[in-house]
């Protein structure tokens, strides 16, 4: 009897478990997974999220700053949880999450001392996603926004000369991505549609690695529906900026083979684009 008993008292035990979790699981306001953590004060919780991040614990980290600032909104630990939070974010790999949580801290603490580096992660985090030349370049826009907002808004910060050189290669691949369907274009002989994109380079990212191509390029398509005048300035242009260059020499080497060479007409467009380009604009 005793034995059945106990037995009984166990199996109630285990019921009255079972049915304090389900009741958990069942109740739309109650989290089983957070239990805990809303009773834990700010500090502790921040300590243990940079112990779980120190650990490589990338996962539970978040799950700490978001607590905090879930809990303790607009205080000075949700403030510097959201921080980590944008980080930790960036550093899993969950570059939508770590934008919203990035630009929601810009949002409320534009002046912080840690503003110069949110936004500086807002422009990793849009880099990160920057794709090869052949597909959209609408990350490669948006990393360069978000430097610019760095070098524009926060000049004396460390993150300057970082933001600089993502914006080169972001510029580098917004312009690749130009040539890329530039000579598309010329391959099917539509060189209207070449020469429009061959002069957003020209006018528009002249300090990229694309712009002695497109200066070559315009040489080909200009000449190739007879407008020489044209070629032969794109040449010149080419030629006073880059005159080591093989993109040169194959220009120069095309001018001569129909008795021409290069010459700049200084009513072209080129011609005005050529300065702001030996002016390093």
């Amino acid at each position: 009897m005793m034995k059945t008993a106990r037995a009984l008292f166990a199996s109630l035990l285990v019921l009255s478990a079972g049915a304090l979790i389900s009741g958990c699981q069942s109740d739309p306001d109650i989290d089983i997974t957070k239990l805990g953590l809303e009773n834990d004060p700010p500090d502790v919780l921040y300590t243990q999220g940079l112990a779980n991040m120190k650990a490589g614990n990338m996962a539970e980290a978040a799950r700490k700053f978001d607590a905090i600032d879930r809990e303790n909104p607009f205080s000075e630990w949700a403030r510097k949880a959201l921080v980590m939070s944008t980080f930790v974010k960036y550093r899993q790999g969950r570059l939508d999450d770590a934008l919203a949580s990035g630009n929601r801290y810009m949002a409320q603490y534009p002046k912080s001392k840690d503003a110069p580096y949110v936004q500086y992660l807002i422009g990793l985090t849009y880099s990160k996603q920057i794709v090869d030349v052949t597909q959209d370049q609408r990350a490669a826009a948006k990393t360069v926004e978000a430097m610019q907002a760095v070098i524009d808004n926060y000049p004396d910060s460390e993150y300057v000369d970082d933001a600089q050189a993502k914006i080169r290669f972001a510029r580098d691949q917004m312009a690749g991505k130009e040539m890329q369907v530039g000579r598309y274009y010329m391959e099917r002989k539509e060189y209207l549609a070449a020469i429009s994109r061959f002069r957003t380079v020209v006018e528009k990212y002249p300090n990229t690695n694309q712009i002695e191509e497109a200066l070559a390029r315009l040489v080909e398509a200009y000449y190739a529906m007879g407008i020489v005048e044209e070629a032969q300035t794109a040449a010149a242009v080419l030629g006073h900026n880059y005159p080591d260059s093989q993109w040169y020499a194959d220009s120069f080497k095309l001018l001569k083979s129909g008795g021409t060479e290069p010459r700049e007409n200084p009513g072209s467009w080129i011609a005005a684009a050529g300065k702001k380009l030996l002016l390093g604009t």
